[in-house]
């Protein structure tokens, strides 16, 4: 069994989460059981994740889009009650952590992705709450051909990215950031860049990245977001001997 604060303190210092503006709290959301053997890592916070935490006999469950959204408290639906009652009837506890994970350069979403993709000399790109969250960089080498960028990002990902294919067929550079950041693309082409990859497309961006000579890739918010998750529960797994379990519950979006 591990401390739940102690594993907490843990994260907030590793992802330097009270230096960031979010649109929501980062870190402890709603409190639970103060000792963790088990935790569960997902990608969106709902009452499926938090039913199979419990069959897992999780005592946290780690997310990146938590249950709390906004400035303040609000009166609770019935999806959220429902979706509190299964935590609080079970004594789980959950954390959320979500700008500072998509930024982190070791296990954040973008630099993971980076890495999926092989990308090199990164920088940062696209600002949320006055802070970069996302990345650019370069392909090793002469770079790689439009068809391999696809392909990698599809192995990357599990599934194949929505495409508008309107670059180079020979790609130096990219730019990242996970999510629903289609509107970043903006960014990519102020810099010159030769491909961008993203979570959701936006309609507004397509005629765009046409006229601008760029390809825009869009991957999947879910499937682009699975990576930082599952980094933080191996390494608390490493750091504090819990058993780590990663709930897939597939969204196309």
């Amino acid at each position: 069994m591990a401390d739940r604060d102690a594993i907490l303190a843990h994260l907030d210092e590793l992802l330097d989460a009270s230096s960031f503006a979010d649109y929501g709290p980062n870190g402890l959301q709603v409190p639970g059981a103060p000792e963790v053997s088990t935790v569960v890592t997902g990608v969106s916070a709902g009452l499926e994740l938090f039913e199979r935490a419990a069959e897992e006999g999780a005592e946290l469950v780690l997310v990146h889009h938590g249950l709390f959204w906004g400035g303040g408290p609000e009166a609770l639906s019935p999806v959220m009650a429902a979706r509190l009652k299964a935590l609080l009837s079970r004594d789980v506890s959950l954390a959320a952590y979500h700008l500072p994970l998509d930024a982190h350069p070791r296990v954040g979403n973008n630099a993971l992705l980076a890495d999926a993709l092989g990308v090199a000399e990164r920088r940062p790109l696209g600002e949320a709450k006055g802070r970069a969250v996302g990345l650019h960089g370069r392909f090793p080498d002469s770079g790689i051909t439009a068809d391999e960028l696809v392909a990698r990002v599809r192995a990357a990902t599990g599934q194949d990215p929505l495409i508008f294919a309107a670059g180079p067929e020979t790609v130096t550079t990219i730019g990242i950031v996970s999510g629903g950041a289609a509107r970043m693309v903006s960014d990519a082409i102020a810099l010159g860049l030769d491909a961008y990859l993203t979570g959701e497309p936006t309609e507004s961006v397509t005629t765009e990245v046409h006229e601008a000579g760029i390809h825009f890739l869009a991957a999947g918010h879910y499937a682009t977001e699975t990576f930082g998750v599952k980094a933080l529960g191996d390494d608390l797994a490493t750091r504090f001997g819990v058993r780590h379990v990663f709930v897939d519950v597939p969204n196309p979006v």
